[in-house]
């Protein structure tokens, strides 16, 4: 039971967060292309493999399988989003626009991929400096 409060916890905070990372990046670049969900999960996807070195190396903060729980599974799982993803690439295939439909799923791909290598190889540098 108090594994499922952590994952809660941190559910909440990334629902927050996703909210207004995504709210920020729509205002500032427009709603014509969905810019908010692509921000959150290109950052999401770096700060997970950060997180996951961390974790692989069992040191420290993520040495401990509760922060897992709550960072990795709850925050994370809430701040990114493969549903608003889905919806927004099919709205936009609806809408006539399968160009920008095309480039959300590649620029998804392109950018999510790499960015969590990253983060994997900056979290494994981190881990082992330390």
């Amino acid at each position: 039971m108090q594994d499922l409060a952590w994952v809660m916890f941190g559910c909440a905070l990334g629902g927050m967060a996703r909210l207004w990372v995504s709210g920020i990046v729509g205002r500032r670049l427009g709603e014509a292309f969905p810019w908010g969900t692509m921000v959150v999960n290109v950052t999401g996807a770096f700060v997970i493999g950060i997180f996951a070195a961390a974790a692989a190396s069992g040191d420290g903060w993520f040495g401990d399988p509760t922060t897992w729980l709550l960072a990795g599974i709850g925050f994370l799982g809430s701040y990114t989003t493969v549903s608003a993803f889905s919806l927004q690439t099919l709205l936009l295939m609806q809408n006539g626009q399968g160009w920008r439909a095309a480039g959300n799923v590649a620029l998804s791909l392109g950018l999510c991929l790499p960015a969590a290598a990253l983060g994997l190889l900056v979290g494994t540098n981190l881990t082992a400096m330390g």
